[in-house]
């Protein structure tokens, strides 16, 4: 698209969507109620995802494409999602890096780190904005969990423990999810999330991975062409970082009965934060004295709360503004390159049962 006719559609911000599965549809529906922002084509060769993503778009169907190729020829997009499953991300995110359209990529950036440096090299020139969709970082709690940690509330940090107490594996088209040759393994599927959040809360690069993990429970009983599915369902992670921090997670998908689905807990030499989620609750404790201060979180731009406690819609915020300020993206592919690299090595310490080097797998 021509700088004239880009600077034309800005005043409605319009999203092109490849996947319209549940990913995709949770953005749509974001979008749908973000002021000036509109979803005016998408895509999926999946016949019910795709009727299902044109009547939350309401669209008349002209701009409803099977092929993908279909969707970047058509019409003027600001910007276009990927939310097709992961193995895919690499061919689709490399064909849409050849148009100038801005893209937010869904987690993760790839399935291996080999596809997520194809993806940064095919994004070396790209004229538009590149965004790494690790949404939870939005979460309330957890963005002023990060705020107080980097207004040193708590010292320098030490200790990094995140807990993901929470249901099974949703079900999605295909089962493409209950395998780890579809998703990279658990680690990398669901926990990129954690690991970037442990490396955004460190402010260091992770240098070693020591973890355990197992399939025990969910899934055992289904079948799918003969394949049971090989998804880890619980597992423990330590992360060594290059400053002397360390981080661990904690991962449980057969533990509905929670409170909270999400705890972090960051420990230093002054004090200690935590954040709950969904509760919508911070406490900031002081070393000196013993003083614990709880506050509930909440952002009143938020008119969408969706799967994820409002994050997506204020990162779509985020985006559209980054966008029309021609900003630097606030996540980035690399940042998603290594939150797909700790889980990466997470799973290849649990195959081998062994420390694993960030250098083995970077």
């Amino acid at each position: 698209m021509a700088a004239a006719e880009r600077a034309a559609v800005m005043d409605e911000f319009r999203y092109g969507v490849i996947g319209t599965g549940m990913m995709g549809q949770e953005h749509i529906a974001n979008i749908n109620v973000i002021p000036g922002a509109r979803v005016v084509a998408i895509a999926d060769p999946d016949t019910g995802s795709l009727e299902l993503g044109q009547k939350q778009a309401n669209l008349d169907g002209s701009s409803c494409f099977h092929d993908y190729g279909e969707l970047l020829g058509w019409g003027p997009l600001d910007a276009i999602i990927v939310a097709t499953p992961n193995h895919t991300h690499a061919e689709v995110v490399i064909d849409v890096l050849q148009t100038e359209a801005h893209l937010l990529i869904e987690k993760p950036l790839a399935t291996t780190v080999t596809d997520c440096d194809r993806i940064i090299d095919a994004a070396r020139g790209h004229n538009g904005m590149v965004w790494m969709g690790l949404e939870y970082r939005y979460k309330p709690p957890i963005a002023r969990l990060i705020e107080e940690v980097h207004a040193g509330s708590a010292g320098r940090v030490h200790m990094v423990a995140i807990r993901e107490h929470r249901y099974p594996f949703l079900d999605k088209v295909g089962a493409w999810n209950r395998f780890k040759r579809y998703t990279g393994g658990t680690l990398v599927e669901k926990c990129c999330h954690f690991f970037d959040l442990m490396t955004l809360i460190t402010q260091a690069a992770p240098v070693r991975v020591l973890a355990s993990g197992a399939q025990d429970v969910n899934h055992l009983d289904e079948e799918y062409e003969g394949e049971t599915p090989d998804i880890l369902d619980n597992a423990y992670v330590i992360v060594d970082y290059d400053n002397g921090s360390r981080a661990m997670l904690d991962l449980c998908m057969f533990a509905e009965g929670s409170r909270n689905e999400q705890e972090l807990y960051v420990v230093g030499d002054r004090g200690k934060i935590e954040a709950f989620v969904p509760e919508s609750i911070v406490r900031c404790g002081e070393r000196d004295g013993g003083t614990v201060t709880e506050f509930e979180v909440s952002d009143d731009r938020i008119a969408y709360g969706g799967l994820h406690d409002g994050s997506s819609y204020l990162q779509h915020l985020d985006f559209i503004e980054a966008v029309r300020q021609r900003a630097e993206p606030k996540v980035t592919l690399e940042d998603g390159r290594l939150a797909v690299a700790v889980g990466v090595a997470g799973h290849l310490s649990i195959d081998e049962g062994r420390p694993v080097m960030m250098d083995e797998v970077l």
